[in-house]
């Protein structure tokens, strides 16, 4: 009998099943199933007995089965605008890590900013049975929120604070985050100031660009802000705009720019490198979001900082939390979560020397 059980480790993988490990552990097929999903109502011996059965057998639990029994999957979708962007890469990571050590694994979809896409890849997740998910959105998109949960589906919006009680966000207050960039150039002597950023359709750069402009306004006469839209938050858009600025005669340019995040401000340190200007003596630059990209800039930029890894840690709690109420048929009651930005000033927004004569 024992001949015959070592023989089956033999055999390909799909053919072994729960029953084979059962049969050379000398336990039910239930006490199997205990080991892999309840092990703490298994003695110490019994598992030992198990997992040395499952290793000498080679025998791969069917997850994908499991689940399908089970209701849910034992992955999280994730679903953000842009991939290239480090700010995303550090969101991810903290929702990644605290999902892994809960045992669940994270499908990252990049919609690339792309409605159809975006669209397309919550489609999919709905299909494959998604046991949640965290979802930075382009636009407004509460109307399809909705309707993945009505379907079951679990969601959190992730990188943007939302104002309902139909779902749970955890995002930073934009507002004040823009008010802190403009008013760090104010304080460094600049009144001649801008905002580069777009495009509009994104809440976080419309709330950024207001804060800005309410920094200004309260600055009083003799500050302006001009604002140069680009269609991308990326390096290049960045770059083009450095070009647009310098351009402008000296009398009407600007001295200072906000860069709606990090990756605009590097290209326009690039930009403005290329053309001739340097920072921070002829051009301030602040960016916002504090990727580690800023501190390495060949002039170190300054940046408002948002907490990357901990709102995608916040955002995956909450979806586990209304995981686990949907689960106990309990109620759920949604957050707001919105973190406060810090300003982290370096050299590209060093103090102005004033001119000579």
């Amino acid at each position: 009998m024992t001949n015959r059980q070592i023989g089956v480790s033999m055999t390909p993988r799909s053919s072994v099943s729960m029953r084979d490990v059962a049969m050379l552990a000398r336990v039910s097929v239930g006490t199997v199933s205990n080991v892999l999903n309840s092990p703490d109502r298994v003695s110490d011996a019994t598992r030992q007995r198990v997992e040395e059965a499952i290793a000498k057998l080679g025998w791969v639990p069917n997850e994908s089965a499991r689940q399908l029994r089970a209701g849910r999957s034992r992955s999280i979708g994730m679903v953000v605008m842009d991939l290239s962007n480090p700010f995303f890469a550090d969101v991810i990571r903290g929702a990644e890590r605290l999902l892994y050590d809960e045992q669940y694994s994270v499908q990252v979809g990049n919609s690339d900013s792309d409605l159809s896409r975006e669209l397309t890849l919550l489609e999919r997740f709905e299909q494959q049975r998604i046991g949640g998910v965290l979802f930075a959105p382009i636009e407004d998109r509460a109307e399809r929120v909705l309707k993945l949960r009505r379907r079951g589906i679990p969601v959190v919006i992730v990188d943007r604070a939302g104002t309902g009680t139909d779902y749970c966000s955890v995002g930073v207050d934009d507002l004040v985050g823009g008010r802190l960039a403009a008013e760090h150039l104010l304080d460094q002597g600049h009144h001649r100031l801008a905002f580069v950023g777009g495009p509009s359709t994104l809440a976080q750069v419309r709330d950024r660009r207001r804060g800005a402009e309410l920094a200004v306004d309260q600055a009083g006469e003799g500050t302006s802000l001009l604002v140069v839209s680009t269609p991308t938050t990326s390096l290049e858009a960045g770059v083009s705009s450095a070009g647009e600025i310098a351009a402008l005669p000296e009398a009407e340019r600007p001295t200072a720019v906000f860069a709606a995040n990090d990756l605009i401000a590097i290209g326009l340190l690039q930009g403005f490198t290329t053309a001739g200007l340097r920072v921070p003596d002829d051009m301030a630059i602040i960016g916002y979001d504090d990727i580690a990209f800023a501190a390495a800039a060949a002039v170190p930029l300054s940046s408002i900082r948002q907490p990357r890894e901990d709102i995608g840690r916040k955002s995956a709690e909450l979806l586990l939390a209304e995981m686990e109420a949907a689960d106990a048929g309990l109620p759920h009651v949604h957050e707001t979560i919105r973190f406060v930005p810090q300003l982290v000033a370096r050299r590209s927004t060093h103090r102005r020397k004033p001119r000579k004569g």
